[in-house]
């Protein structure tokens, strides 16, 4: 069988629109640079100590020395991409490129940092925008251009959007270029698995407990089913399996400190995979509203995330903005916004 590369597809998509092939040039840059980020990934502890902490973040997350050489990577490889900036989870300020160039660019280096020395999965995540000035990557979600994640796992995998559905390509270790597996992907409409880490339970506010509680009940409670629930501290890891099998994720705001709007960034992690998730047929919210109508107000803003399954992501929506027909919550749903503390 033969796959068509990342190269045609975007290709045959861009035609002789200049936007559209500045777009495909972005794209062919990043996935070309994360096959590098994906080689120190797979010789882990041989390329040095990529888990070594390098310095903290205003936010109090740490920068690992693979956070660090992805994001020049990616940097030095934009320069000769059609970007006018970027913004990234390892820079404090937007990166001014090229001025005359159309686009800006929203990069989440290295997501799942924290399995770098675990043998787990982990990503970069991207997000292409139109530019219209400083204030570009401020733009909400709904109006970009592209947007897309690469998993590195067992296989080394790129799931993207250009706003005409969501594909999804392998690496070809031999041709070192990505091949299409999947167009079109749909995300189940309904699940039975959500993946949230439970160990913050007494940090979470009632919504998310009534929620999690009524997953948890399985077939005797409201929901009439048994549930699985699913952790691996890697948001792209987790979307993938939600691309491929359904489900939902949750990463709402709690107690902590430094948690109150969430932890997860707005520009750069939660609007590419909101993109993603929708241009599957699944969605993505804070609790109260759709991801992708957030206007940002900052860089590395932060946003409660839910995504996935779309029957169970509006499920989930209801345990924060009222009433709905589960179990004998009522009172609860009176209340709105609890995914913020």
């Amino acid at each position: 069988m033969t796959h068509q590369t990342l190269e045609d597809h975007l290709s045959g998509w861009a035609g002789s629109g200049s936007l559209r092939q500045a777009v495909a040039q972005t794209v062919v840059s990043l996935a070309t640079t994360c096959i590098a980020i994906s080689e120190l990934v797979a010789a882990g502890a041989l390329a040095g100590e990529l888990a070594a902490v390098r310095r903290y973040h205003k936010d109090g997350d740490s920068q690992k020395e693979l956070d660090a050489i992805a994001h020049v990577l990616i940097t030095e490889a934009l320069r000769d991409a059609p970007v006018a900036y970027l913004g990234s989870e390892e820079a404090d300020e937007a990166i001014a490129l090229d001025a005359e160039a159309p686009l800006a660019v929203a990069v989440d280096p290295l997501d799942g940092s924290s399995n770098i020395d675990t043998n787990l999965s982990i990503g970069t995540i991207f997000s292409i925008l139109p530019f219209n000035g400083p204030n570009a990557l401020l733009q909400p979600g709904s109006r970009q251009l592209a947007a897309g994640f690469l998993v590195y796992g067992p296989q080394v995998a790129l799931v993207l959007t250009v706003g005409a559905g969501t594909h999804a390509f392998i690496l070809d270790r031999a041709s070192r270029r990505f091949l299409l597996i999947q167009e079109q992907i749909v995300v189940p409409a309904e699940t039975a698995e959500y993946a949230i880490n439970g160990s913050n339970v007494r940090h979470w506010d009632a919504a998310v407990r009534s929620y999690v509680e009524d997953c948890q009940a399985g077939t005797s409670g409201p929901r009439a089913k048994d549930f699985n629930t699913r952790w691996t501290a890697s948001m792209v890891a987790e979307a993938y399996r939600i691309l491929v099998r359904g489900g939902v994720y949750l990463y709402p705001a709690d107690m902590r400190k430094g948690y109150g709007q969430g932890r997860l960034r707005l520009i750069y992690e939660a609007n590419p995979i909101a993109f993603l998730m929708e241009q599957a047929a699944g969605a993505a919210t804070d609790g109260s509203q759709p991801i992708l109508d957030i206007v940002p107000t900052s860089l590395h803003q932060h946003v409660p995330l839910v995504f996935g399954s779309r029957a169970e992501v509006e499920r989930v929506t209801r345990y924060h903005t009222g009433p709905c027909n589960i179990a004998d919550r009522s009172p609860l749903f009176g209340r709105r916004g609890l995914l913020r503390a």
